[in-house]
């Protein structure tokens, strides 16, 4: 972050002023959290504020989660901007030298995602001190005062865990931490251990009573209760235990009593924010600038290109990558735009506003010749109607319940139950025109013919990838890097794609340590062989 460069000249500074009475003067650039934390109010204030700066930098363009939706094929795009075309051309390096050519991207979830988590534990500080100030009182209720705790702890934990599947390690903070303070780096594994350590501290809190949550902080259309409170808190957890793992091995040792437990728990619909330029919650990426034309987004088919039935697919994949070319998905997938030639898909999908599809067929003329892998008639076109609105405002789905629900279908999977797994998987496919996979078992799903996902070779899926072509369609531009996360655990990522990014160099600089490129990939044959 860069407050430890200018932390150390704020020391420096205090250092000058002890040396003599001439320069004993208050420092009013050395931060004073006790003039601006000053009661419990302001730290209050501060609080209810952190959800939105959480929220703003997962979707922001200028990301590793925008990085991360090119290297998991969740998106391609050819122009330069965001490191989109960098990590489209080479998947075997994250460049961390100095002044690369996508420093900005690199280095901003780091800095803001480390920022909220200092943020939160200088607003709990800042309370610890003033009871110590009104001899262990408050003006607080005790439901008040375990609402801002629970929440704080809640985004600080959000925070950590988003860094540690990000980047290979980061600095851990809790309520003792001084603002002067630069704790060493943490690993990513151990760093995320914290977080689900912060994850139960927040639903402990919240389970001794508290205050409903105002709608503003979480940017809902209405209070927030303790009860719905404590199962978001559960689903986060979930995903927390899963996505940190980078490679099949590790994600096979994840706790996956744990995660059922938390996901079974969690969440019972959709967590919808809603956006607005006005509130300051934004979706920049995933609900505004995907929605330019000329080759900002474009769906490429390495992945969802599993829902033709037609036998398109299979072709497409046969063919040497560099001369693959874009082809029509015929499918039973109500999310996808019915129609067996482009004019009557793009009959079925005219324009943005495409609800209860996901994805459109483009008008022709917008089509951007990018021969090979990326190339495609369609764009991801859930938040038409947010997008379309004034500011870009309405309802975003931050956290799926689908994600949610096929973390326990994973999970049931792995530990032999099935029959549990088949029910979660069905939600979403029954929805959505896909016949039901009750009774599949250990083997293919149905359809025949026109079964989904029809694998690359042209096999019918197992229960597995069922559950994968469900996760996928349903956290495409939702969440935090989900894709990413779970095709390198399920090692589904292309050959020799980097699995995690290194710290920053401007990080390690401002700690006067050496910097380093990120290296660590996904390693031997992959699933379907790309």
């Amino acid at each position: 972050m860069r407050i430890h460069a200018r932390t150390v000249g704020a020391l420096a500074l205090v250092g000058l002023a002890a040396c003599g009475d001439a320069l004993a003067v208050n420092n009013y650039n050395s931060p004073d959290i006790s003039r601006v934390l000053f009661s419990e109010a302001s730290v209050e204030a501060l609080v209810a504020g952190l959800g939105a700066q959480l929220n703003n930098p997962q979707r922001a363009s200028e990301s590793v989660n925008t990085q991360a939706k090119i290297l998991s094929e969740e998106s391609f795009a050819s122009v330069a901007n965001f490191g989109m075309a960098a990590r489209v051309a080479n998947r075997t390096l994250i460049s961390n030298e100095l002044g690369n050519d996508n420093q900005v991207g690199n280095l901003a979830n780091f800095n803001s995602f480390q920022r909220v988590q200092r943020l939160a534990f200088t607003a709990l500080k800042a309370y610890n001190d003033i009871k110590v100030r009104n001899g262990g009182t408050s003006s607080l209720t005790t439901t008040a005062e375990n609402r801002l705790r629970a929440f704080a702890y809640f985004i600080a934990a959000n925070a950590i865990a988003n860094v540690a599947a990000a980047y290979d390690s980061l600095a851990l903070l809790d309520e003792t931490t001084g603002t002067s303070a630069i704790p060493g780096l943490t690993g990513a594994v151990q760093a995320n251990a914290k977080a689900i350590e912060y994850f139960d501290s927040a639903f402990t809190i919240a389970g001794r009573g508290m205050d409903d949550l105002p709608a503003a902080w979480l940017s809902q259309t209405a209070v927030v209760n303790a009860a719905t409170f404590q199962r978001l808190i559960r689903s986060y957890r979930a995903r927390a235990r899963a996505n940190i793992a980078r490679t099949p091995a590790e994600r096979a040792a994840v706790n996956w009593a744990s995660v059922i437990a938390d996901a079974t728990a969690g969440i019972t619909a959709d967590w919808v924010i809603q956006i607005n330029g006005n509130t300051g919650w934004s979706a920049g990426f995933d609900a505004g600038q995907i929605y330019v034309t000329g080759g900002w987004h474009s769906v490429p088919m390495k992945y969802v290109g599993m829902a033709d039935s037609s036998g398109a697919y299979q072709a497409w994949v046969a063919t040497p990558s560099a001369s693959r070319r874009a082809f029509l998905v015929r499918t039973l997938d109500a999310r996808w735009p019915t129609g067996d030639t482009r004019a009557a898909q793009q009959a079925s999908t005219p324009n943005n506003i495409i609800t209860p599809k996901y994805i459109r067929n483009r008008p022709t003329g917008d089509d951007v010749v990018a021969a090979g892998d990326g190339e495609s008639f369609y764009d991801h076109r859930r938040y038409g109607l947010t997008n379309s609105n004034t500011s870009v405002a309405g309802g975003f789905t931050e956290l799926s319940k689908t994600e949610i629900d096929m973390l326990a279908a994973e999970g049931y999977i792995r530990t032999g139950n099935n029959a549990a797994a088949e029910a979660l998987i069905n939600i979403s496919r029954t929805r959505n025109g896909l016949p039901s996979v009750t009774g599949v078992g250990a083997g293919v799903v149905p359809g025949g013919a026109a079964c989904v996902p029809k694998l690359p070779n042209g096999n019918c899926g197992s229960l597995l990838e069922a559950m994968k072509y469900e996760k996928r369609m349903e956290t495409a531009f939702t969440g935090y890097m989900v894709w990413f996360t779970d095709s390198r655990a399920w090692n589904d990522l292309p050959a020799n794609t980097v699995v995690e990014w290194p710290v920053p160099y401007q990080e390690m600089q401002a700690r006067q340590q050496s910097f380093y490129n990120g290296t660590r990939q996904q390693a031997g044959a992959t699933t379907y062989g790309f």
